[in-house]
């Protein structure tokens, strides 16, 4: 068989991987918070989570074609195939050990940061689309400020406007909303986080001539958006702790709050075909929310542990796809 037809399926598989690791790496994302305040048992939300980012993820295909050609030129890329396979090495193997730990670590962080590094690796710093690059890089970093203010914003608002309810009452009324709330968080998870395993399957076609256009192919649409509802599927309990419940103690009116916060952060990312860090956004509103509420409510030594995570991620993927990459090119 064609080096390059193999390179290309064993992208395929890892990106279809990825992407399933995404899935269960990201439910907490989704469903964390109504799980944390019992509006929805764990069974049913991971159910309907995974229903929802299926459904998302074969809405839009913005995201995908950013990934497919904002970091790197597609059609110039030397050695593309073996960039885009270290690439997915490197993104796969720190999601796994972030997830081990307990870590709600950056999917899109750990992607991006190990194309960069790979694409480097092969063609120098001259490699990268700096335009489209940096664009991503703001995206990812303001998008959980605007989360945070959001939260804060939504939670003083759902207090003014409830402040005189009885709280068994609200609880129960939000407990419901929730349902609403998770179903929507889960719909903007799938239609900006599966997108990155399009982008880069289609990545990988252009670089290896199997395409000539940043088009996202159907086959390749309806694939990574099922891999996603698979891993959505599986489920990231250990996750789901730290970001359910270590955070702040939650109740179903913050638990709407962050949720409304982070679906309407994500999905306005999509629109503008922008990729953000699903797990930053939501952990941030959920910060947000905690400091409207009370702020020393907030236990802020878990949120620094995840800020770490933060940012390491892109430098730590970025070198590991590099040298993954010098390894696959020993071999190839």
């Amino acid at each position: 068989m064609d080096t390059t037809l193999m390179l290309i399926i064993a992208i395929v598989f890892l990106a279809l991987a990825f992407d399933f690791i995404n899935g269960f790496h990201d439910t907490a994302n989704a469903i964390a918070t109504s799980v944390s305040t019992r509006a929805l048992s764990p069974q049913v939300a991971i159910v309907m989570a995974a229903t929802m980012n299926f459904i998302g993820a074969i809405t839009f295909t913005g995201v995908a074609k950013t990934i497919t050609n904002g970091i790197v030129d597609p059609f110039a890329i030397e050695n593309g195939s073996i960039v885009v396979l270290a690439a997915l090495i490197s993104a796969i193997a720190w999601n796994l050990i972030t997830w081990w730990y307990g870590i709600p670590s950056s999917s899109s962080h750990a992607l991006i940061g190990s194309i960069a590094g790979a694409a480097i690796m092969a063609a120098g710093f001259d490699s990268l689309n700096y335009t489209g690059f940096i664009k991503i890089i703001e995206s990812l970093i303001i998008s959980p400020f605007i989360a945070l203010a959001l939260g804060f914003i939504m939670m003083s608002l759902f207090a003014m406007i409830f402040k005189n309810f009885n709280l068994t009452r609200t609880n129960r009324g939000f407990r419901t909303f929730q349902i609403f709330t998770a179903a929507l968080q889960s719909y903007s998870h799938g239609t900006n986080d599966a997108q990155k395993a399009m982008g880069i399957i289609t990545l990988a076609l252009i670089a290896g001539g199997f395409q000539t256009s940043t088009d996202i192919p159907t086959w390749v649409r309806i694939s990574a958006a099922l891999a996603m509802g698979i891993g959505t599927s599986v489920g990231g309990w250990k996750i789901i702790k730290t970001v359910g419940g270590k955070i702040m103690k939650l109740q179903p009116v913050n638990g709407a709050a962050a949720d409304l916060s982070s679906s309407l952060i994500i999905f306005g990312a999509t629109l503008i075909h922008l990729p953000v860090s699903t797990t930053h956004v939501v952990s941030s509103s959920i910060m947000g929310v905690g400091a409207a509420k009370r702020v020393k409510g907030v236990k802020w030594g878990v949120a620094r542990r995840i800020v770490v995570t933060w940012v390491i991620t892109l430098p730590i993927s970025a070198v590991l796809a590099s040298i993954i990459y010098k390894i696959l090119t020993l071999f190839m």
